[in-house]
């Protein structure tokens, strides 16, 4: 304790700021009081709004560095009892440095001229004496105020030109002092731009918003909000008049800078924020990028641990909900798509946290189907991995829908849509916690889309792309039909799954969309609406379809149209044919005469047999062996003899083993022309009867019937009546192809194997499907050739020899014929 000390109250305190170079601004130990206290017989320069005075800053910030967030002593030498009452003293620091001996020697103070007065003190007088030699010594060396040149500071109270300073300064630390504390998110900044120019201005905290403390507005009192003191406190205790970096980030709506405020222990944000005296907010998001991770995970910190605004806070079940593996389905729009978990549920999700294309918007819209077509190469049938954020209850017409969060291959989806300009971020509430965990992300890719002008922020809308519909008429479908013929394999989109085999495709090279049916095979129909009743297994060979095939791309093959414009073909997806994995699932039936015409009989033929051995779909019922007693089955290509072999074991599993013989009884019922392929019905008892029985009520019934014969093109493939222009005789027979200019039909017995051109008057409908249909009794005649023949088809005369040959040996007449092989062909 110094002389000056002796006999006087020795008091402690807690340096709260410094007003100027000789007055500061102390706090209680014990209550946190504040008391105004100014250091003995000096005074300093003054800070004055409309004009500092020479060395004002600097003789306050020397005292502000050498006690401010100190605990010292004082002692009261004398007051002045003028307005508020006002304590004079000296302060003793804790390394032992009294003031304002310090600030008299280092020239930063001066003496005030009436600090002699009669009735001092001898201690009094004892330190005025020690200061006067102090201050002497300083004046000859010319220290701080005594010095005959500088100490001129400007200091601005606003900026100017707020977004030019930001331009200037952006991502700069500029040296700063905190003035004042105005709530725990702003506060008065003295920014120390240079040696001789400051400015004096408010700052918004980046990333967080405290409570708002009680203020008037309008002469109203608005009440504090929730630990808006603890708050204010919290980040004053720590910060007022310290020196801090403030990074310049941007500006507020009412041009207030947005720093983040870092001391040496670092950002004031990340404090505040874990003690849960602050929240996070999304509009500094893309300001501070990267580092919006860390407030986050700030934030997190205090709701796990309930502190704070966070007090009684429980975490969401579907924030904390286990990841899911899945397959992308569909896209449903641009910001929503249907999934299909392990378990084979289907449900539809929307992404966390972003916004397609507004189709109704005359900006958005026309990039609402390139936002589509953006994610389905991205994501159709991909397996991706799935977390939900949130449920969203049900608004604007949508039902209640899950939001998620979707990674495809380790990339966020939503992210993928936002940095294509193909989709906007969401602005959530402050308490919405339904959001992507990768939200500030999303916030930063949005803006550099808007950046670079990409997507939907382009300056210039594109054309919407409009398909022209070659479907809508029967015309339109064969002009463009004779252009897609010529082209194999076309490129297509699968847009609509219309039943199992029923397709609205997209090929967008030739800008065209099409009605496409699949050829050789017929599926079940599936419901059209709740009203209507599917066929047995349509709706299974349509949910077959939807899954391989909805907005995937594939191959077309167009083969022809049909009467609706509808273009009849076949699809390939992954190189494969999709009628034949109906056929294999037993979804679908063959259509025998477009399969022979066509070159995938074989493949369909066994693709068939496969679900009818599997007992598959609709082949759940069918009984091999009361098919082949029926006499109209051919022989299993499994079971029968292949190729040397029997059962369809190889040659080298079964060397010693016997071929047996395969013997029948048959008629040749029609020798090909063309191609001296044979045509035969089986002359099995059970057959025959059959055969005969039929065709002797269908005489008698076409001879005594008053049935019209048709005065249209029957439809192709259709099973009718027919007259044989031989013996004037009706037989059924199945239409191959109409010729509308002659009104005439080629048309296929199918009990015999023969064809001819009918005219439409010898053609009727076949009568009841229960005495004559195919399903009480199957077409008799039966495709063959001679084995290790091979006929001179190039050869017009040799060919007509043979022909000749072969009817006058064997056509009519019932033979004997050895089995070799079997093929469904």
């Amino acid at each position: 304790m110094s002389d000056t000390t002796k006999g006087r109250n020795l008091f402690h305190a807690k340096v709260k700021s410094v007003l100027s170079g000789d007055t500061l601004v102390l706090a209680s130990l014990e209550s946190g009081q504040e008391r105004r206290f100014s250091l003995a017989f000096v005074s300093a320069p003054k800070l004055q709004r409309d004009g500092e005075e020479p060395f004002a800053f600097h003789s306050r910030d020397f005292l502000r560095r050498a006690t401010v967030g100190k605990v010292i002593q004082f002692v009261v030498h004398y007051t002045i009892p003028t307005g508020n009452k006002r304590e004079y003293g000296t302060v003793t620091l804790q390394s032992g440095e009294e003031l304002p001996a310090a600030c008299v020697a280092d020239g930063w103070v001066k003496l005030r001229d009436e600090s002699r007065r009669k009735d001092m003190s001898e201690s009094s007088e004892s330190l005025l004496n020690e200061l006067e030699l102090l201050q002497a010594k300083a004046k000859a060396n010319a220290k701080g105020v005594w010095a005959t040149h500088g100490g001129i500071i400007e200091n601005a109270h606003e900026i100017a030109d707020p977004k030019g300073f930001v331009e200037k300064f952006n991502g700069r630390d500029l040296d700063a002092i905190v003035e004042r504390v105005l709530t725990g998110d702003r506060m008065v900044l003295r920014l120390l731009v240079s040696p001789s120019k400051h400015i004096q201005t408010i700052v918004t905290v980046a990333g967080i918003r405290a409570p708002k403390r009680a203020n008037t507005a309008e002469g109203r009192e608005q009440p504090a909000e929730p630990l808006a003191n603890e708050s204010h406190q919290f980040v004053e205790s720590r910060l007022l008049q310290r020196s801090v970096k403030a990074n310049v980030l941007g500006l507020t709506p009412q041009n207030q800078l947005i720093c983040v405020v870092k001391h040496p222990n670092g950002s004031i944000a990340d404090f505040i924020l874990k003690e849960g005296l602050a929240q996070c907010t999304d509009f500094h998001s893309t300001l501070l990028g990267t580092q919006m991770k860390t407030l986050r995970q700030a934030e997190k910190y205090a709701k796990d641990n309930q502190l704070g605004l966070f007090k009684g806070h429980v975490e969401s079940k579907a924030s904390s909900a286990a990841e899911v593996y899945a397959t992308v389905s569909r896209i449903v729009r641009p910001d929503t798509i249907s999934v299909r978990t392990k378990s084979g549920g289907e449900k539809t999700v929307q992404l966390s946290s972003i916004r397609g294309p507004k189709p109704k918007d005359e900006k958005q819209g026309p990039h609402e189907q390139d936002a589509k077509e953006f994610l389905r190469k991205k994501l159709i049938g991909k397996h991706v991995r799935l977390s939900t954020d949130g449920v969203k209850p049900p608004s604007e017409g949508f039902p209640e829908r899950e939001v998620a969060t979707i990674l495809a291959g380790n990339k966020n989806v939503a992210l993928m849509l936002v940095e294509a300009g193909y989709a906007s971020v969401v602005r959530h509430r402050k308490d919405d916690t339904d959001r992507s965990p990768y939200y500030d992300e999303l916030l930063a890719a949005e803006e550099v889309a808007q950046t670079e002008q990409k997507g939907m922020w382009a300056s210039k809308a594109p054309a919407a792309k409009v398909y022209q519909d070659y479907s809508e008429s029967l015309q339109k479908a064969k002009i463009q039909s004779s252009v897609l013929q010529r082209q194999k394999k076309v490129p297509a989109v699968v847009d609509y799954v219309k039943s199992g085999s029923r397709f609205t495709i997209l090929i967008p090279r030739e800008n065209a969309k099409l009605t496409f049916v699949l050829s050789c095979i017929r599926a079940p129909r599936s419901a059209r609406n709740p009203n209507e009743k599917a066929e047995p297994f349509g709706q299974e060979a349509h949910d077959f379809a939807n899954r391989r095939c909805l907005q995937r791309d594939v191959e077309i093959d167009v083969e022809s149209t049909d009467k609706q414009g509808g273009f009849i073909g076949t699809l390939y997806i992954n190189r494969e044919n999709f009628a034949k994995l109906l056929l294999e699932e037993g979804y679908a039936t063959v259509h025998a005469y477009s399969a022979e015409q066509s070159g995938h009989a074989t493949e369909l033929f066994a693709a068939e047999q496969k679900a009818k051995d599997a007992r598959k779909g609709v082949w759940q019922d069918y009984d091999h062996a009361a098919e082949e007693a029926d006499g109209e089955a051919m022989p299993d290509p499994y079971n029968s003899t292949t190729n040397g072999t029997t059962n369809g074991t190889s040659s080298s599993n079964n060397a010693a083993a016997p071929v047996k013989p395969d013997y029948r009884d048959i008629l040749i019922s029609h020798i090909d022309p063309a191609t001296c392929a044979l045509k035969f019905q089986h002359i099995a008892p059970t057959a025959s009867h059959a055969l005969s029985n039929l065709m002797s009520a269908f005489r008698t019934f076409h001879l005594s019937t008053s049935s019209s014969s048709t005065a249209t093109a029957p439809k192709t493939g259709e099973i009718l009546a027919a007259k044989f222009s031989e013996d004037g005789e009706w037989y059924r027979a199945r239409i191959r192809r109409n010729d509308r200019d002659a009104k005439t039909s080629e048309v296929l017995f199918i009990d015999y194997g023969n064809s001819e051109s009918v005219p439409w008057k010898n053609v009727r409908p076949l009568g009841p499907a229960d005495k004559f249909g195919t399903a009480k009794l199957k077409p008799q005649a039966v495709d063959a050739q001679l084995s290790f023949c091979q006929f001179p088809t190039g050869n017009k005369g040799y060919m007509e020899d043979a022909v000749a040959f072969l009817r006058e040996n064997v056509e009519g007449k019932q033979v004997v014929g050895s089995v070799d092989f079997v093929e469904k062909d």
